[in-house]
Protein backbone atom coordinates (compact mmCIF):
# COMPACT_ATOMS: atom_id res chain seq x y z
CA UNK A 1 0.00 0.00 0.00
CA UNK A 2 2.92 2.18 0.43
CA UNK A 3 3.48 2.75 -2.93
CA UNK A 4 -0.16 4.12 -3.85
CA UNK A 5 0.89 6.88 -1.01
CA UNK A 6 4.38 7.49 -2.59
CA UNK A 7 2.42 7.88 -5.91
CA UNK A 8 -1.15 8.68 -5.19
CA UNK A 9 -2.25 9.32 -8.38
CA UNK A 10 -3.90 6.13 -8.58
CA UNK A 11 -5.95 6.58 -5.04
CA UNK A 12 -6.88 10.66 -6.81
CA UNK A 13 -7.82 9.50 -10.37
CA UNK A 14 -10.12 6.54 -8.76
CA UNK A 15 -11.48 8.86 -6.43
CA UNK A 16 -11.83 11.58 -8.85
CA UNK A 17 -13.51 8.72 -11.56
CA UNK A 18 -16.11 7.06 -8.71
CA UNK A 19 -17.27 10.77 -7.31
CA UNK A 20 -17.59 12.66 -10.82
CA UNK A 21 -19.84 9.08 -12.83
CA UNK A 22 -21.81 9.10 -9.64
CA UNK A 23 -22.69 12.87 -9.89
CA UNK A 24 -23.54 12.21 -13.66
CA UNK A 25 -25.66 8.75 -13.33
CA UNK A 26 -28.10 10.50 -10.94
CA UNK A 27 -27.81 14.29 -10.89
CA UNK A 28 -27.73 14.98 -14.76
CA UNK A 29 -28.59 11.45 -16.80
CA UNK A 30 -31.20 10.09 -13.88
CA UNK A 31 -32.42 13.41 -12.70
CA UNK A 32 -36.04 12.64 -13.51
CA UNK A 33 -37.01 9.03 -12.18
CA UNK A 34 -37.79 6.52 -15.67
CA UNK A 35 -37.73 3.04 -15.95
CA UNK A 36 -34.38 2.72 -17.67
CA UNK A 37 -34.35 0.99 -20.91
CA UNK A 38 -32.26 -2.12 -22.38
CA UNK A 39 -30.72 0.75 -24.88
CA UNK A 40 -29.64 3.28 -21.91
CA UNK A 41 -28.73 0.01 -19.30
CA UNK A 42 -26.34 -1.37 -22.21
CA UNK A 43 -24.69 1.80 -22.85
CA UNK A 44 -24.40 2.71 -19.33
CA UNK A 45 -22.90 -1.12 -18.55
CA UNK A 46 -20.21 -0.86 -21.48
CA UNK A 47 -19.19 2.71 -19.88
CA UNK A 48 -18.50 1.25 -16.60
CA UNK A 49 -17.18 -2.06 -17.79
CA UNK A 50 -14.75 0.87 -20.57
CA UNK A 51 -13.81 2.93 -17.37
CA UNK A 52 -12.66 -0.46 -15.24
CA UNK A 53 -10.64 -1.73 -18.20
CA UNK A 54 -9.08 1.55 -18.81
CA UNK A 55 -7.97 1.80 -15.06
CA UNK A 56 -6.89 -1.42 -15.40
CA UNK A 57 -4.35 -0.46 -18.03
CA UNK A 58 -3.36 2.14 -15.62
CA UNK A 59 -2.42 0.09 -13.12
CA UNK A 60 -0.35 -2.56 -16.08
CA UNK A 61 1.44 0.38 -16.87
CA UNK A 62 2.63 2.55 -14.14
CA UNK A 63 2.80 -0.38 -10.81
CA UNK A 64 3.42 -3.74 -12.95
CA UNK A 65 1.46 -6.80 -15.14
CA UNK A 66 1.14 -8.94 -12.02
CA UNK A 67 -1.24 -6.26 -10.04
CA UNK A 68 -2.83 -5.86 -13.22
CA UNK A 69 -3.73 -9.54 -13.40
CA UNK A 70 -5.04 -9.10 -10.09
CA UNK A 71 -7.10 -6.36 -10.33
CA UNK A 72 -8.59 -8.41 -13.61
CA UNK A 73 -9.23 -11.55 -11.52
CA UNK A 74 -11.10 -9.22 -8.59
CA UNK A 75 -12.83 -7.37 -10.55
CA UNK A 76 -14.41 -10.75 -12.68
CA UNK A 77 -15.29 -12.52 -9.56
CA UNK A 78 -16.70 -9.80 -7.93
CA UNK A 79 -19.17 -8.77 -11.04
CA UNK A 80 -19.92 -12.70 -11.17
CA UNK A 81 -20.83 -13.17 -7.59
CA UNK A 82 -23.08 -9.90 -7.94
CA UNK A 83 -25.33 -11.22 -10.49
CA UNK A 84 -26.91 -13.75 -8.22
CA UNK A 85 -27.24 -10.68 -5.96
CA UNK A 86 -28.98 -9.04 -8.56
CA UNK A 87 -31.67 -11.69 -8.81
CA UNK A 88 -32.84 -11.10 -5.49
CA UNK A 89 -33.25 -7.66 -6.01
CA UNK A 90 -35.34 -8.51 -8.55
CA UNK A 91 -37.65 -10.63 -6.27
CA UNK A 92 -37.45 -7.74 -3.59
CA UNK A 93 -38.88 -5.35 -6.24
CA UNK A 94 -41.67 -7.35 -7.45
CA UNK A 95 -42.58 -8.39 -3.87
CA UNK A 96 -43.02 -4.53 -2.68
CA UNK A 97 -44.45 -4.04 -6.15
CA UNK A 98 -42.44 -0.91 -6.73
CA UNK A 99 -42.50 0.85 -9.86
CA UNK A 100 -39.96 0.19 -12.15
CA UNK A 101 -38.86 4.06 -13.10
CA UNK A 102 -38.04 3.99 -9.07
CA UNK A 103 -35.71 1.43 -9.04
CA UNK A 104 -32.92 3.25 -9.89
CA UNK A 105 -33.16 5.35 -6.90
CA UNK A 106 -33.00 2.59 -4.33
CA UNK A 107 -30.30 1.05 -6.30
CA UNK A 108 -28.43 3.69 -6.16
CA UNK A 109 -28.60 4.56 -2.28
CA UNK A 110 -28.08 0.91 -2.12
CA UNK A 111 -24.72 0.98 -3.99
CA UNK A 112 -23.50 4.31 -1.60
CA UNK A 113 -23.93 2.10 1.13
CA UNK A 114 -22.32 -0.88 -0.65
CA UNK A 115 -19.15 1.41 -1.15
CA UNK A 116 -18.87 2.18 2.80
CA UNK A 117 -19.70 -1.30 4.00
CA UNK A 118 -16.76 -2.84 1.17
CA UNK A 119 -14.25 -0.83 2.49
CA UNK A 120 -14.81 -1.67 6.10
CA UNK A 121 -14.95 -5.60 5.06
CA UNK A 122 -11.91 -5.09 3.42
CA UNK A 123 -9.73 -3.35 5.24
CA UNK A 124 -11.06 -5.38 8.50
CA UNK A 125 -10.49 -9.18 6.69
CA UNK A 126 -6.90 -7.94 5.40
CA UNK A 127 -5.74 -7.29 9.06
CA UNK A 128 -7.81 -10.10 10.49
CA UNK A 129 -5.73 -12.18 7.61
CA UNK A 130 -2.62 -10.80 9.08
CA UNK A 131 -3.53 -11.36 12.48
CA UNK A 132 -3.96 -15.10 11.88
CA UNK A 133 -0.87 -16.36 10.31
CA UNK A 134 0.40 -19.03 10.99
CA UNK A 135 4.31 -19.77 11.46
CA UNK A 136 6.00 -21.09 7.86
CA UNK A 137 5.97 -25.14 8.77
CA UNK A 138 8.58 -27.62 6.60
CA UNK A 139 6.69 -30.35 5.79
CA UNK A 140 9.79 -32.48 5.90
CA UNK A 141 11.09 -32.24 1.98
CA UNK A 142 7.74 -32.88 0.30
CA UNK A 143 7.61 -29.18 -1.12
CA UNK A 144 10.21 -27.36 -1.98
CA UNK A 145 8.99 -24.41 0.38
CA UNK A 146 7.91 -23.87 3.50
CA UNK A 147 3.49 -24.01 4.39
CA UNK A 148 1.87 -20.69 5.44
CA UNK A 149 -1.45 -21.93 6.37
CA UNK A 150 -3.79 -18.58 7.35
CA UNK A 151 -6.64 -19.83 9.72
CA UNK A 152 -8.93 -17.25 8.59
CA UNK A 153 -8.65 -17.88 4.80
CA UNK A 154 -8.83 -21.83 5.59
CA UNK A 155 -11.85 -21.03 7.19
CA UNK A 156 -13.36 -18.39 4.67
CA UNK A 157 -11.99 -21.18 1.78
CA UNK A 158 -14.75 -23.95 4.09
CA UNK A 159 -17.31 -21.54 4.13
CA UNK A 160 -17.18 -20.40 0.10
CA UNK A 161 -17.30 -24.35 -0.62
CA UNK A 162 -20.82 -24.77 1.49
CA UNK A 163 -21.78 -21.10 0.39
CA UNK A 164 -20.98 -22.46 -3.91
CA UNK A 165 -23.53 -25.87 -2.76
CA UNK A 166 -26.14 -23.80 -1.47
CA UNK A 167 -26.31 -21.42 -4.20
CA UNK A 168 -26.17 -24.18 -7.44
CA UNK A 169 -28.97 -25.86 -5.36
CA UNK A 170 -31.44 -23.19 -4.00
CA UNK A 171 -34.95 -23.32 -4.22
CA UNK A 172 -35.88 -21.73 -7.73
CA UNK A 173 -36.68 -18.11 -7.80
CA UNK A 174 -40.39 -19.16 -8.05
CA UNK A 175 -40.39 -20.53 -4.72
CA UNK A 176 -38.27 -17.28 -3.23
CA UNK A 177 -40.92 -15.14 -4.34
CA UNK A 178 -43.18 -16.31 -1.60
CA UNK A 179 -40.40 -15.31 0.90
CA UNK A 180 -41.50 -12.19 3.43
CA UNK A 181 -39.54 -9.41 3.07
CA UNK A 182 -41.15 -7.56 5.41
CA UNK A 183 -39.55 -10.09 8.19
CA UNK A 184 -36.37 -9.12 6.61
CA UNK A 185 -33.91 -7.74 8.88
CA UNK A 186 -33.07 -4.57 6.97
CA UNK A 187 -36.98 -3.81 6.82
CA UNK A 188 -36.97 -4.50 10.72
CA UNK A 189 -34.00 -1.85 11.70
CA UNK A 190 -35.65 0.80 9.12
CA UNK A 191 -39.19 0.27 11.00
CA UNK A 192 -37.27 0.29 14.37
CA UNK A 193 -35.36 3.87 13.45
CA UNK A 194 -38.46 5.53 11.56
CA UNK A 195 -41.73 5.81 11.58
CA UNK A 196 -42.92 4.24 8.37
CA UNK A 197 -46.42 5.03 6.27
CA UNK A 198 -47.68 1.89 4.46
CA UNK A 199 -47.66 3.51 0.79
CA UNK A 200 -45.19 5.33 -1.41
CA UNK A 201 -44.29 8.63 -2.24
CA UNK A 202 -43.25 8.84 -5.74
CA UNK A 203 -39.42 8.62 -5.26
CA UNK A 204 -39.15 10.07 -1.94
CA UNK A 205 -37.53 7.99 0.85
CA UNK A 206 -39.36 10.74 3.39
CA UNK A 207 -42.96 12.77 3.60
CA UNK A 208 -45.01 14.51 5.55
CA UNK A 209 -48.24 13.06 7.04
CA UNK A 210 -49.85 15.94 9.67
CA UNK A 211 -46.83 18.25 9.69
CA UNK A 212 -44.67 14.79 10.75
CA UNK A 213 -41.82 13.38 9.12
CA UNK A 214 -42.51 9.71 8.41
CA UNK A 215 -40.38 6.98 5.97
CA UNK A 216 -42.56 5.59 3.06
CA UNK A 217 -41.90 2.10 2.12
CA UNK A 218 -39.46 2.74 -0.65
CA UNK A 219 -36.72 3.40 3.03
CA UNK A 220 -38.04 -0.16 3.33
CA UNK A 221 -37.05 -1.38 0.04
CA UNK A 222 -33.80 0.41 0.70
CA UNK A 223 -33.19 -1.15 4.01
CA UNK A 224 -34.31 -4.76 2.65
CA UNK A 225 -31.37 -4.06 -0.59
CA UNK A 226 -29.34 -2.77 1.80
CA UNK A 227 -29.11 -5.72 4.20
CA UNK A 228 -29.11 -7.89 0.91
CA UNK A 229 -26.31 -6.52 -0.09
CA UNK A 230 -24.26 -7.05 3.21
CA UNK A 231 -25.12 -11.12 3.40
CA UNK A 232 -23.90 -11.35 -0.43
CA UNK A 233 -20.62 -9.37 0.45
CA UNK A 234 -19.93 -12.63 2.85
CA UNK A 235 -19.40 -14.64 -0.08
CA UNK A 236 -17.79 -12.10 -2.68
CA UNK A 237 -15.14 -10.08 -0.14
CA UNK A 238 -13.83 -13.35 1.07
CA UNK A 239 -13.77 -14.98 -2.82
CA UNK A 240 -11.00 -11.64 -3.61
CA UNK A 241 -9.03 -12.48 -0.67
CA UNK A 242 -8.02 -15.35 -2.81
CA UNK A 243 -6.51 -13.38 -5.33
CA UNK A 244 -4.27 -10.40 -3.57
CA UNK A 245 -4.07 -8.93 -0.17
CA UNK A 246 -2.94 -5.60 -1.65
CA UNK A 247 -6.05 -3.20 -0.31
CA UNK A 248 -5.94 -0.89 -2.90
CA UNK A 249 -6.42 -3.46 -5.69
CA UNK A 250 -9.31 -4.93 -3.95
CA UNK A 251 -11.22 -2.21 -3.30
CA UNK A 252 -10.69 -0.31 -6.77
CA UNK A 253 -12.02 -3.44 -8.34
CA UNK A 254 -14.98 -4.19 -5.99
CA UNK A 255 -16.07 -0.67 -6.17
CA UNK A 256 -16.11 -0.57 -9.96
CA UNK A 257 -17.74 -4.25 -10.48
CA UNK A 258 -20.22 -3.22 -7.87
CA UNK A 259 -20.69 0.88 -9.53
CA UNK A 260 -22.07 -1.47 -13.12
CA UNK A 261 -24.53 -3.56 -11.31
CA UNK A 262 -27.64 -0.58 -11.71
CA UNK A 263 -27.12 -0.84 -15.28
CA UNK A 264 -26.54 -4.89 -15.19
CA UNK A 265 -29.13 -5.21 -13.17
CA UNK A 266 -31.84 -4.04 -15.89
CA UNK A 267 -30.41 -5.99 -18.42
CA UNK A 268 -30.99 -9.07 -15.97
CA UNK A 269 -34.69 -8.12 -15.20
CA UNK A 270 -35.52 -8.20 -18.52
CA UNK A 271 -33.49 -11.09 -19.85
CA UNK A 272 -33.98 -13.20 -16.31
CA UNK A 273 -35.28 -16.10 -18.25
CA UNK A 274 -32.63 -16.97 -20.40
CA UNK A 275 -29.60 -17.64 -17.44
CA UNK A 276 -31.78 -20.76 -16.18
CA UNK A 277 -28.46 -22.35 -15.35
CA UNK A 278 -26.20 -19.04 -14.33
CA UNK A 279 -27.02 -20.23 -10.82
CA UNK A 280 -25.05 -23.62 -11.19
CA UNK A 281 -22.15 -21.65 -12.71
CA UNK A 282 -21.83 -19.13 -9.83
CA UNK A 283 -21.78 -22.26 -7.01
CA UNK A 284 -19.03 -23.93 -9.38
CA UNK A 285 -17.06 -20.30 -8.98
CA UNK A 286 -17.50 -20.04 -5.63
CA UNK A 287 -16.52 -23.96 -5.14
CA UNK A 288 -13.29 -23.30 -7.29
CA UNK A 289 -12.21 -19.99 -5.19
CA UNK A 290 -13.03 -22.15 -2.18
CA UNK A 291 -10.55 -25.20 -3.25
CA UNK A 292 -8.21 -22.28 -4.62
CA UNK A 293 -7.95 -20.60 -0.91
CA UNK A 294 -7.59 -24.36 0.76
CA UNK A 295 -4.63 -25.50 -1.47
CA UNK A 296 -3.08 -21.44 -1.72
CA UNK A 297 -0.46 -22.34 1.20
CA UNK A 298 0.98 -26.20 -0.92
CA UNK A 299 0.09 -24.88 -4.29
CA UNK A 300 0.26 -21.32 -5.48
CA UNK A 301 -2.80 -20.94 -8.39
CA UNK A 302 -2.17 -17.94 -10.28
CA UNK A 303 -4.50 -14.93 -11.03
CA UNK A 304 -4.34 -15.81 -14.82
CA UNK A 305 -5.46 -18.83 -14.16
CA UNK A 306 -8.08 -18.08 -11.86
CA UNK A 307 -9.75 -15.57 -14.45
CA UNK A 308 -9.58 -18.14 -16.94
CA UNK A 309 -11.21 -20.58 -14.99
CA UNK A 310 -14.31 -17.91 -13.77
CA UNK A 311 -14.29 -16.17 -17.33
CA UNK A 312 -15.15 -19.96 -18.65
CA UNK A 313 -17.27 -21.25 -16.26
CA UNK A 314 -19.81 -18.17 -17.00
CA UNK A 315 -19.23 -17.92 -20.80
CA UNK A 316 -20.12 -21.76 -20.50
CA UNK A 317 -23.38 -21.67 -17.64
CA UNK A 318 -24.74 -18.26 -19.81
CA UNK A 319 -24.53 -20.07 -23.22
CA UNK A 320 -25.83 -23.64 -22.18
CA UNK A 321 -28.62 -21.37 -20.68
CA UNK A 322 -29.65 -19.76 -23.85
CA UNK A 323 -29.12 -23.33 -26.12
CA UNK A 324 -31.87 -24.37 -23.45
CA UNK A 325 -34.12 -21.84 -23.44
CA UNK A 326 -33.87 -21.89 -27.20
CA UNK A 327 -34.74 -25.31 -27.18
CA UNK A 328 -37.63 -24.81 -24.69
CA UNK A 329 -39.11 -22.51 -26.95
CA UNK A 330 -39.00 -24.84 -29.42
CA UNK A 331 -40.35 -27.86 -28.29
CA UNK A 332 -43.36 -25.28 -27.01
CA UNK A 333 -43.74 -23.79 -30.52
CA UNK A 334 -44.21 -27.31 -32.12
Amino acid sequence: MDYYFKHPLFLILFGVIVIVMLILDLGLFNKNPHAISNKEAIIWSLVWIGLSMAFSLVIWKFISFEKFADYQSAYWIEKALSIDNLFVFIIVFKFFKLDKKYHHEVLFWGIIGALVMRAIFIFAGIRLIALTELAPTDLGGLLNHPVNINIVMSIFGLILIIAGYKSAFKKEAEDEKKENFENNLGAKIMRKLFRIIPEYDGGKFFTRRNGVRVGTQLLVVLGVIEFTDLIFAVDSIPAIFAITKDPFILYSSNIFAILGLRSLYFILANFIHLFHYLKYGLGLILVFIGLKMLVEPFLHISSIFSLAVVGSILFLSAVISIIFQKKKDESIAG
